[in-house]
């Protein structure tokens, strides 16, 4: 990190230690990152950055897990007994999920209730030494927690709040709580999915992991400017943001011309041929965008007819009559293994791949072969989890995963003990269920 803001005061940590410091912000506190013994990589991108995740499911807590995978040290802050999305899909025997195996990797877990007085406390002596809070949580709540960017501010001037909700402030449905869902039904995505008569929903939560996405760029422009002005900022991100963005193309096209498209299943309404398609042995995709692609269809089929005839002439003509190509394509892809359609597209450079299952992905190749996940072995589990690894990578600064989520409360110890409570107060505090 460079700039005004940044004491370049030389160190040399101790790597066989449990601690290093890093000195940070004149007149500010030195800090302590935990390293349990690792290899420390001083290049990564966010290396000195901390980050305290109340973050819950995927939007807030995957924004930190980006962060952390460029260097940042998250804490993941969650309830005593455990917060809800820990326990979704379990996998282990105390039922961690799997969905937090991967919401979890890099990070140190500490167990708090910041509803209680102490538990406050706490909170404020975190925030002093903290970069970022993440939390996505509505805002009644962030008051209630002391999460608030004025709370916050209060005890670190220059504090980024990275606050994510259902629908973001200034409107009638700010206070709303919402999950990824809610953003697919309330932006036209479920409406152009499935048929008319049935809306369907996509099994991926695109939506959460995209307004995730968009956060960690915000909150990275926020620490960006930081270090310019020496000042924090607040980044707001909002589910039905992430959804407006993603359909903002359909909803131009009806604002202008007013199509009043509806649901295809998985027909494009736009280019063609662009659909799924039964095998002999199950299914595939092909999608075709642009006349270069489309000639190498027809010359594939062998039927020049479909380049003279005017309902075919362009893409949205294509779009607006691709039953009949798909209808076409559907039966030469019957004839045929998956294996043999995704040659012959192959042949012809159309872009076409297997519909596959959770198990094939786990066993795909091309996976493989680039090592795509990582696998974490993780206490009470019969497996290691396979995490996904960082979805971007850094020709000069390294990115990834080095930790497997933690366990409930793992690191509640350690940080409270570098934030001056003794072992006393720490059994203490225990006791009350406020840690």
């Amino acid at each position: 990190m460079h700039g005004p803001w940044f004491q370049q005061t030389p160190f040399t940590p101790d790597l066989t230690s449990s601690f290093y410091c890093l000195c940070y912000h004149p007149g500010h506190q030195i800090r302590h990152a935990r390293t349990d013994g690792e290899s420390i990589d001083m290049s990564k991108v966010l290396e000195g950055i901390r980050v305290l995740d109340f973050g819950r499911y995927i939007a807030g807590p995957f924004c930190a897990s980006l962060l952390s995978d460029l260097g940042a040290e998250v804490i993941r802050i969650e309830k005593v007994q455990g917060s809800e999305d820990r326990f979704l899909s379990p996998v282990s025997d105390t039922g961690d999920g799997a969905l937090f195996m991967q919401m979890g990797r890099n990070k140190l877990g500490m167990t708090l209730n910041p509803m209680k007085p102490e538990g406050r406390e706490i909170v404020r002596k975190l925030v002093a030494t903290a970069d970022v809070v993440i939390a996505n949580l509505p805002p009644d709540t962030l008051e209630a927690m002391g999460l608030d960017y004025e709370s916050l501010k209060a005890v670190k001037p220059d504090i980024i709040l990275t606050m994510i909700s259902a629908f973001g402030t200034g409107g009638p449905y700010s206070n709303r709580v919402g999950f990824d869902g809610l953003g697919q039904a309330m932006s036209g995505s479920m409406y152009m999915s499935g048929t008319p008569e049935q809306p369907v929903k996509a099994y991926a939560p695109f939506i959460d992991f995209g307004t995730a996405s968009l956060s960690a760029v915000g909150t990275m422009a926020a620490l960006f400017e930081r270090q310019r002005t020496g000042k924090g900022q607040v980044v707001e991100a909002s589910l039905f943001n992430t959804a407006l963005t993603m359909m903002n193309g359909s909803l131009i096209e009806q604002a202008m011309i007013a199509p009043n498209r509806t649901a295809t299943l998985n027909r494009s309404q736009t280019s063609g041929p662009a659909d799924t398609f039964k095998t002999q042995d199950g299914w595939v995709l092909i999608q075709s965008v642009g006349g270069p692609l489309f000639e190498r269809w027809v010359e594939l089929m062998g039927e020049p007819h479909w380049l003279s005839d005017p309902r075919f002439k362009d893409d949205i003509s294509r779009g607006n009559h691709g039953e009949l190509i798909s209808e076409r394509l559907a039966h030469w892809c019957a004839e045929r293994t998956s294996e043999q359609v995704l040659s012959a597209m192959e042949a012809s450079r159309i872009p076409a791949g297997p519909v596959m299952s959770p198990q094939q992905v786990l066993d795909d190749p091309h996976v493989e072969a680039r090592q795509m996940f990582k696998l974490l072995s993780y206490p009470g589990a019969a497996k290691p989890a396979p995490v996904m690894q960082t979805p971007f990578s850094l020709s000069g600064n390294p990115t990834g995963i080095h930790r497997r989520a933690p366990t409930l409360g793992e690191h509640t110890q350690q940080l409270m003990l570098e934030l001056g409570y003794s072992d006393s107060d720490i059994q203490r505090l225990r006791d009350a269920r406020i840690i």
